[in-house]
């Protein structure tokens, strides 16, 4: 089968390759899917220029994408609630990634159910973007109705999940985005909408309960003039933290450089007594049945920006790269 394949560490012009490789078996707990529609994200070719080489080394060649909306090939002989046949989609577990390329295996509890409601390539957008908003907003941060959340990016392909998620809970949502972009969150429900182009977001917002830190750098560290006391910061950019070091089972010396590499946030965190944690999404099949759910039930609508045929996904991951897409880029197999 073909398959994109990581060569080695560097650009996506000169480390992408299209490749012939073995058709997946399923193993007692996997099912393999035929590939209909896949998803791209930041990750993809953050990896690929190496930016995680400190937490984990890429054994090349590898599978590159995560995201998968497709049908079931084959099942494993402990898979019971999935059948050849059925329409599914899943957010690829790190051991089994590729899913640009023609078959792909996955974890059957990293699966679900693809409803007729949704096109596969609607589907393949939501389950890394999805369960990061989810895991970030109600896991972690525990968001309720009335509360205040500030979304960074909010068009983006979190942003505008995390946005219309937060929404459906009944909070309160700020987001940032550029004047191209705001037309578009304000459809998708957010009630404040700051153009980070011509205003400060510091001086539009103050005492939130949340804010969702997709960004990093400065962004990070801003947040907590943002927050009331006792409020959370939640960030998928930013410093690790102890927490999630001990989680990734970081040994000592490297706990102690993020540490001190954190001790700005921490400071920051402890003067308004608030919670901060960086997490790092984890596919679940029941949490993406959940956002299922809110996408049939029209909750969340399926934000897309383009879709790209899948020998063109080196083109895509290209314009994913420029950081201007609104929503998801999918690719079509």
């Amino acid at each position: 089968m073909k398959a994109l394949m990581m060569t080695k560490y560097g650009s996506i012009s000169t480390s992408l390759a299209f490749q012939s490789v073995a058709m997946p078996k399923a193993s007692a707990n996997q099912v393999v899917i035929r590939v209909c529609a896949s998803s791209i994200n930041p990750i993809d070719y953050k990896i690929l220029r190496g930016d995680f080489k400190a937490l984990s080394k890429v054994q090349f060649p590898q599978g590159i994408g995560r995201d998968v909306s497709g049908v079931v090939v084959e099942v494993g002989k402990q898979v019971h609630h999935f059948k050849v046949g059925d329409a599914v989609l899943s957010r690829i577990d790190e051991s089994l990634v590729g899913t640009i390329a023609d078959y792909v295996a996955s974890e059957s509890h990293h699966t679900t159910l693809k409803p007729e409601q949704l096109t596969h390539e609607e589907a393949a957008s939501i389950p890394l973007a999805g369960l990061t908003a989810l895991q970030a907003l109600v896991t972690t941060a525990n968001l309720k109705a009335g509360e205040k959340v500030l979304i960074h990016a909010g068009s983006g392909g979190v942003g505008s999940i995390a946005v219309q998620l937060a929404k459906s809970i009944g909070a309160f949502v700020a987001t940032t985005t550029s004047t191209a972009n705001a037309e578009l969150l304000t459809k998708l429900g957010a009630d404040q909408v700051i153009d980070y182009k011509q205003e400060n977001y510091l001086e539009q917002v103050s005492d939130f309960d949340v804010v969702f830190d997709t960004l990093g750098g400065d962004y990070t560290l801003d947040a907590f003039k943002v927050i009331k006391k006792g409020g959370k910061v939640v960030s998928i950019s930013g410093e690790v933290d102890d927490i999630l070091a001990q989680d990734l089972g970081l040994n000592l010396i490297i706990r102690t450089i993020l540490k001190l590499k954190a001790r700005k946030i921490v400071k920051a965190a402890a003067k308004k007594q608030a919670m901060y944690r960086m997490i790092l999404m984890s596919p679940n099949g029941v949490q993406l049945a959940e956002l299922v759910d809110l996408y049939v039930n029209k909750k969340i609508k399926p934000v897309i920006d383009s879709v790209y045929p899948f020998t063109k996904s080196i083109e895509a991951l290209e314009h994913l790269l420029k950081g201007r897409a609104k929503g998801k880029i999918l690719i079509k197999h």
